[in-house]
């Protein structure tokens, strides 16, 4: 399964402080006093095998250690080193904007330090602002192929773009505030709004005001729906016909039949539901229902460092699971350009790179 790690990939459903590193997660929180450290320093450790109880104790503690301008930073540089790694082309980064007043953080300044992170990463070229079509950029291209071993002195190249995420606790003012943030943030690489958080909290009208003024000003928008059986909310969801949606667990039957009429693309993060017991096994998984309906899907991580996988390990699963080969997961990851909410420059370069993938891979 080397082939689901070379390949390139999109990843389009990835929450920033999520996808942060083991190592760094066990290193901040030695600040901890001794016996909350004790309590927590196990299930860090507890890589592979962690329970939905000790997932959740992770969420917590990663809201409480990440709440400073320089850990901001540092996990944003990790994040797109770490998928850039393993041969991510393009990556959507989702974060909710958060306030700190005890340290004068406030909603900006988060966002600042999550571009300065973008900034400092080294090992690899980062696209991460829109371009004038005038200007020029110095950043090299992809490279012609994924297998490269001839020209040990190209480097790797990464387009990331941001959505900034409204969590389910904030209110109607808090909701508009981080859309109107996105809106200034825009030439920084801004692209899109996102929904998440508890879905069990909150009312789809306390957001919809601020999602439909995100869209009237041509931000893009995707959707957490479906993580909960909430029939109501799903139905809403998919009437406000958001460009991709999350998840799309507790589907009723009119709720299958409305998302494939509209073809919304799918974020598919199996792993993540496994782990959360929103689906009981691989098997019975709704990633290979969509997949044979050849409804628009994209394979995701969600968040990489709670769950213990990374976006080769997805591609991976289902290739085994459900008897997929290389040209069916190479496809699986090509179509994902159509769905990206990068401008069409962005969209043409991946296109014309995974072109040239094919063509040198003979697929």
């Amino acid at each position: 399964m080397e082939w689901c790690f070379s390949m390139p990939k999109l990843e389009l459903h990835a929450h920033l402080n999520g996808s942060i590193r083991n190592s760094t997660l066990l290193e901040l929180a030695t600040a901890l006093d001794e016996k909350d450290f004790s309590e927590v320093e196990h299930v860090i450790l507890k890589y592979d095998d962690r329970s939905l109880k000790e997932v959740f104790k992770l969420f917590d503690l990663i809201h409480i250690l990440t709440t400073d301008h320089d850990t901001v930073t540092r996990i944003t540089k990790e994040v797109v080193e770490d998928f850039a790694s393993e041969n991510v082309v393009y990556l959507e980064l989702r974060t909710t904007p958060k306030r700190n007043d005890s340290i004068g953080m406030s909603k900006r300044s988060y966002i600042e330090a999550v571009l300065k992170g973008l900034r400092s990463v080294n090992s690899v070229d980062v696209d991460f602002a829109p371009h004038s079509e005038d200007s020029k950029t110095f950043l090299n291209p992809l490279p012609s192929t994924t297998e490269d071993k001839c020209n040990r002195d190209s480097r790797k190249k990464i387009f990331v773009r941001l959505l900034l995420s409204i969590d389910r606790r904030e209110t109607t003012e808090a909701a508009m505030e981080t859309v109107k943030l996105a809106l200034e943030m825009r030439q920084y690489g801004v692209v899109g709004i996102d929904l998440s958080g508890n879905p069990s909290i909150g009312e789809w009208i306390t957001y919809l005001p601020a999602l439909k003024f995100a869209r009237e000003q041509g931000l893009h928008v995707t959707l957490h729906c479906g993580e909960v059986r909430n029939p109501k909310e799903i139905h809403n969801m998919l009437d406000f016909h958001p460009e991709r949606i999350g998840h799309a667990i507790f589907f009723e039957e009119e709720h299958w039949r409305k998302l494939k009429s509209s073809n919304i693309p799918v974020e598919i993060c199996l792993t993540s539901n496994i782990r959360t017991l929103s689906v009981p096994s691989v098997d019975a998984h709704h990633f290979v229902d969509w997949y044979n309906a050849k409804h628009p899907l994209v394979l995701c991580t969600d968040d990489s460092g709670v769950f213990s996988t990374s976006l080769s390990n997805e591609y991976k699963i289902v290739a085994m699971s459900f008897g997929l080969g290389r040209k069916e997961m190479f496809e699986l990851s090509r179509n994902a350009v159509e769905f990206i909410f990068a401008d069409n420059g962005v969209k043409e370069d991946l296109r014309t790179y995974f072109n040239s993938v094919a063509k040198n891979m003979e697929l």
